[in-house]
C-alpha cells in the first residue's frame, strides 16, 4: 500500500481534488483586484484645443482597487462545491476499491510464490525417485538381468521428469517477478497463511450479492460520480440566471504635464447585476451537455453494479468449486501414493512390470500436484470472495489508507 504505484496514483488524485474543493470554496469569497499603470497620453479634443490651442501631451499614472462580492450566481459556485466534494467521494471510494484489489494480487502472488515452491519440492521428489529406478534398472542390465527396452523407457522417463523440473523453477521465477511487480521487492521466506475463518464468508451466493452491494467501494464511487455529474448539471444552468455582485471601487489618475492638470479620484459602492441575453446558444447546449452526461453516469453506476454482481457470483461459484473438489483431489494424491508404493514393492519382487512401476509414479505426480493446486485455489478463492465483499483489509488486519476517507482536508 505504501509503494504500490497503483495505489499511490490513486492517492495523488484523492487528494488534488481535496484541492479542487478548496478552490470551489473561493467562488464565496470577495474578490480583490489591483490594477497600476504609468505612461503617455495624449489629449485632443475640443477642450484641449480651445484651451491650449491643440493637443496635449502628458505623463499619466492609474492607481485602482475593485473589491467584488458575489450576492447570487445563479447557484452555480454552490453546485461547483458540490460537484467537487462529490469528486473527493468518488475518488476516495477508488483508492479503497484500489487498495483492495491490489491487495488480493499481492495475496494471489505470495500464494503463487509458495505454489510454486512446493510444485518444485515434489517435481524434485519426482526426480530423485526416476533417478533410483534408472540406477536399479542400469544394475540389472549391466548384469544381464533386465531389458534394453526397459532401460530405454526409464531413461525417457528421467529425461521428462528433468524437463518438469526446470519448467517448475522457471514458473518459480515468473511468480516471483510477479511478486515484485505488486509488493515492490523480491519474496523472502514466506509461511504459508492460515485460510480465512468460513464464518466471515456469507451462506450464500445471493447474501453475498446483498453484502457486495451494500460495502462495495467501486460501487459507491459510481454513485458518487452520478451525484457529481448531477451537480455538474445544475451548475452549467446557472449561466441562465442573472449574478448579482457588490461592488466597491476606488481609482486615482495622475495627470503630470506642462499645463495645469488636475488629479482624477472616483469612489464608488455599488450593486451591480449582470444578464446575459444572448449568447449563440452555448449556455443551452452546455446544459443539453451535462444532462446526458448525468444519464450517462447513471448508466455506468447500473453497469458498475451489474459487473459487481457478476463478480461476486463468479468469486462465490469458484470458492464453492474449490471446496467441494479438494476431498476429493486430496483422497486421489493419498491412493495414488498408497498404489505407488504397494506397486514399487511389486516391482521388487516381479510382480509387476517397469511400465506399471513408472504409471504409477506418474500418477502420483499428477494427482498431487492437482492437490497441491486444488489447496491454493481454494486457499485464494476465499480472500477473493473476501475482497468483493470489502472485507479484504478488515481480515488481513492492514489498516485502511487516510486518503481513503471521505471528508476532504
Amino acid at each position: 500500500m505504501q509503494t504500490n504505484p497503483e495505489v499511490q496514483i490513486d492517492v495523488a488524485r484523492r487528494l488534488a481534488t481535496d484541492e479542487a474543493v478548496n478552490q470551489a470554496l473561493g467562488g464565496y469569497l470577495p474578490r480583490v483586484d489591483l490594477a497600476l499603470g504609468r505612461g503617455r497620453q495624449q489629449t485632443d479634443n475640443s477642450s484641449t484645443l480651445f484651451t491650449y490651442g491643440g493637443p496635449v501631451n502628458q505623463n499619466r499614472q492609474d492607481r485602482s482597487l475593485t473589491i467584488s462580492q458575489m450576492l447570487f450566481d445563479g447557484f452555480g459556485t454552490s453546485s461547483e462545491v458540490d460537484r467537487n466534494r462529490f469528486r473527493v467521494e468518488s475518488s476516495a471510494h477508488k483508492l479503497a476499491s484500489t487498495s483492495e484489489q491490489t491487495s488480493l494480487k499481492a495475496v494471489e502472488a505470495y500464494l503463487e510464490v509458495l505454489r510454486q515452491a512446493e510444485i518444485i519440492k515434489l517435481t524434485k521428489e519426482n526426480l530423485a525417485v526416476h533417478e533410483r529406478t534408472y540406477d536399479q534398472i542400469k544394475l540389472r542390465a549391466s548384469s544381464g538381468v533386465g531389458r534394453k527396452s526397459d532401460q530405454d523407457q526409464i531413461e525417457a522417463r528421467v529425461a521428462l521428469a528433468k524437463s518438469n523440473l526446470i519448467a517448475a523453477e522457471a514458473n518459480l521465477i515468473v511468480a516471483r517477478i510477479n511478486y515484485k511487480l505488486v509488493v515492490g521487492e523480491n519474496p523472502g521466506e514466506l509461511v504459508k497463511p492460515v485460510p480465512p475463518n468460513l464464518g466471515l464468508l456469507p451462506k450464500t451466493p445471493d447474501e453475498a450479492v446483498v453484502m457486495a452491494i451494500a460495502a462495495n467501494r467501486i460501487l459507491k464511487s459510481a454513485a458518487a460520480d452520478l451525484g457529481a455529474a448531477n451537480a455538474q448539471h445544475a451548475a452549467a444552468k446557472a449561466a441562465m440566471y442573472p449574478r448579482l455582485d457588490l461592488e466597491f471601487g476606488t481609482q486615482k489618475n495622475d495627470l503630470v504635464s506642462p499645463f495645469d492638470s488636475l488629479p482624477d479620484n472616483n469612489k464608488y459602492l455599488m450593486l451591480r447585476m449582470r444578464y446575459n441575453l444572448f449568447k449563440g446558444g452555448t449556455d443551452l447546449g452546455r446544459v443539453g451537455e451535462t444532462r446526458h452526461l448525468a444519464y450517462e453516469a447513471k448508466e455506468i453506476m447500473d453497469r458498475a453494479q451489474r459487473q459487481l454482481e457478476q463478480s461476486v457470483r463468479l468469486s462465490w461459484n469458484a470458492f464453492r468449486s474449490a471446496l467441494d473438489r479438494l476431498p476429493d483431489l486430496r483422497k486421489h494424491a493419498e491412493s495414488s501414493l498408497l498404489t505407488r508404493d504397494a506397486y514399487s514393492k511389486q516391482f521388487s519382487m516381479g510382480q509387476r512390470t517397469l511400465l506399471d512401476l513408472l504409471d504409477t509414479e506418474n500418477e502420483y505426480y499428477t494427482s498431487s500436484t492437482n492437490f497441491i493446486n486444488g489447496q491454493y485455489v481454494e486457499l485464494f478463492s476465499r480472500f477473493r470472495v473476501l475482497a468483493d465483499l470489502g472485507l479484504l483489509f478488515d481480515t488481513l488486519g492492514i489498516p485502511h489508507l487516510e486518503e481513503a476517507g471521505l471528508s476532504a482536508r
